[in-house]
């Protein structure tokens, strides 16, 4: 028969105020106090996580999280002595994995030993990660920065701006933040701006009254009207118009606007959440795109990363492609290892979209339902002589590069203050500035 150690008063009373998951941990990995949100989010009665491994019951892992390619705070707290954050996926109740955000505290006993006291803030579920159109899937330190960015837009009302070569799925983040936010349950419109010709974009988006031009019978809703309380997606702004730039504008400034055609002043209270391939600063010098709204567009800017930065989520990306195209009448196919390392091994500069119609090419080839290596065709795809010499990314890196160097500065250099401001945490913030080589030079 097994006894459960019961668990320090201390630890126990310090942690049982945290409204979230908490847990300490110490040296060993060993749990040994977890309070009443952490029972209940792994599915255990009080005392059963008490002495197991925090790794087991969370990631159900053998051996500790960095042995497995994820950050793991117990060393960093115990050697600084200070905060430490990082971005997990952890397995809940129901056996479903979870993006969540680990705040690392250290904390001391009543006896002086030195243990690991973690807060686990929930980010989404995989389920949250679904979409109309395809799934957000992915477990790359890319791909977890970037779950947390979004998912810290959708906790504001801020207008925010998607950064992103073609492909990379900024029309799914957007949904995602959309999900999420407190206009969940409200309008999700979308406008897409490369598709929409100069003389009709106005009336599509503020709508017009019955003679407002030459065809015009009748009085329609405009889009920025259907999406009154929710959201309006501006897909590739960077292709709006220039004349009705200032116009968007001020209907964004002050709420109001009319029809075309029209005098009656209407009302709409939406956020918009606008996406871009291109480098609006660059745009903006070139004056093809206003200064004014860039800066009204970019309350949040996040940028969404290439596929070549997330190869670590290539293949849970093409199984799940693979899955949304299956034919019932046709083999179900799978993908074999040595495919699997050719993908790997491509540079994608048509990113998620570019996957997908490799993938629907292998299929085609596959007869008996296994893709080889020799059904994986990249000659087929010409951007791919494009990625080397104008690459997308360069101004992309420049673009985020900039921005933070600027609030570095507008900030005096207070790292959480800049963070908050790019709606990032600041071990997220601390990777960007080594990237990028704003850390100050120590000598």
């Amino acid at each position: 028969m097994t006894t459960t150690k019961k668990p320090d008063p201390q630890l126990q009373s310090i942690i049982d105020s945290h409204p979230n998951p908490f847990v300490v941990v110490d040296e060993d990995y060993t749990i040994v106090a977890a309070n009443k949100a952490y029972n209940n989010t792994y599915d255990k009665k009080d005392g059963e996580i008490v002495g197991k491994k925090c790794h087991m019951v969370s990631h159900h892992f053998d051996s500790p999280c960095f042995m497995n390619n994820e950050d793991c705070p117990l060393a960093t707290v115990l050697e600084t002595n200070e905060r430490f954050e990082v971005l997990h996926i952890h397995f809940d109740q129901h056996n479903q994995p979870e993006h969540v955000r680990i705040k690392g505290h250290p904390i001391t006993g009543a006896d002086g030993k030195r243990y690991l006291g973690e807060e686990v803030i929930r980010l989404a579920k995989a389920s949250e990660l679904d979409c109309e159109e395809q799934k957000l899937i992915g477990k790359s330190a890319a791909f977890r920065d970037c779950i947390e960015g979004l998912t810290r837009a959708a906790e504001s009302d801020a207008n925010t701006l998607l950064v992103g070569e073609s492909g990379v799925g900024k029309s799914l983040a957007a949904r995602y933040i959309h999900n999420r936010s407190n206009r969940n349950g409200r309008a999700f419109v979308t406008v897409d701006c490369t598709a929409i010709s100069e003389t009709v974009f106005e009336s599509e988006l503020f709508g017009h009254e019955r003679g407002a031009f030459a065809g015009c019978v009748g009085r329609r809703r405009g889009l920025l009207d259907e999406a009154d309380a929710g959201t309006l997606f501006l897909d590739e702004v960077s292709d709006m118009p220039l004349p009705l730039q200032g116009r968007l504008l001020n209907a964004i400034e002050t709420g109001k606007y009319r029809r075309v055609g029209g005098r009656e002043i209407l009302e709409s209270n939406v956020r918009i959440i606008a996406s871009t391939q291109h480098d609006l600063p660059s745009m903006i010098k070139a004056d093809t795109f206003r200064s004014d709204l860039y800066y009204r567009l970019a309350g949040i800017t996040h940028i969404i990363p290439p596929l070549r930065e997330r190869i670590e989520d290539i293949s849970a990306l093409s199984d799940a492609l693979l899955l949304r195209m299956h034919d019932p009448a046709a083999y179900r196919c799978h993908i074999g290892q040595d495919a699997r390392a050719m993908l790997e091994r491509y540079d994608y500069p048509g990113n998620i979209r570019e996957l997908r119609n490799i993938l629907q090419c292998a299929v085609s080839l596959s007869t008996d339902g296994h893709i080889k290596a020799e059904h994986i065709k990249f000659d087929d795809h010409p951007d791919r002589a494009r990625v080397a010499s104008t690459p997308k990314t360069g101004s992309l890196k420049e673009l985020e590069a900039e921005q933070i160097a600027e609030l570095l500065n507008k900030f005096d250099g207070h790292r959480r203050k800049v963070a908050e401001e790019l709606g990032i945490s600041e071990r997220t913030l601390y990777r960007k500035l080594n990237k990028y080589q704003l850390l100050p030079d120590r000598g």
